[in-house]
């Protein structure tokens, strides 16, 4: 195989990987709400599309088949890529809301590392349970999560991804914890 194909095939590669990548991240910035930086990755996302596409769509037959392989390669490459720096970057609030039979003692817990809580007592299956509602950044969610399992293994859960908007009354913030 010529060098300049090897070349080619690296350069779609590294092309997709770049705009799917940056496809990710937009969609992120989308369901965020985040219009200024969904534009910008939008824009750069179909720039660098254009040029990897190009490279493929005239050049596709039989006999250039391993562009097509490349092209195949970065798209997928730069989903993972997209996904793991997506979750590197954990920007948003989660809503988690925990199911337990341990409820008071759990919200205790967590209120004392610093996070809202709020009780409902509530009937499952198996008789009563605490349900607990909290708020917090999604780069917190995964130990809050380990260390509610630690004192109940039998916890059930919900992580949800929320979007808050500041409601302004009488001067203050809605938003509260």
């Amino acid at each position: 195989m010529p060098t300049s194909v090897i070349v080619a095939c690296l350069f779609i590669i590294l092309a997709r990987i770049a705009d799917v990548t940056l496809g990710t991240l937009r969609t992120v910035a989308v369901i965020n709400g985040r219009r200024s930086v969904a534009w910008g990755l939008g824009f750069f996302e179909v720039l660098v599309w254009l040029v990897a596409a190009s490279q493929v769509i005239g050049t596709i037959d039989r006999d250039h088949w391993y562009y097509a392989i490349a092209y195949a390669l970065g798209f997928a490459t730069g989903n993972f890529v997209g996904m793991t720096i997506e979750q590197h970057l954990a920007r948003g609030e989660q809503m988690v809301r925990i199911f337990s039979r341990r409820g008071p003692e759990m919200a205790a817990l967590i209120r004392g590392e610093g996070h809202g809580v709020t009780e409902i007592d509530g009937r499952g299956k198996d008789g009563p349970v605490t349900m607990l509602f909290i708020s917090a950044r999604r780069k917190e969610v995964r130990g809050l999560l380990l260390r509610a399992r630690e004192l109940d293994p039998t916890c059930f859960y919900l992580v949800d991804d929320v979007r808050i908007k500041s409601l302004q009354v009488g001067g203050e913030s809605g938003r509260g914890k």
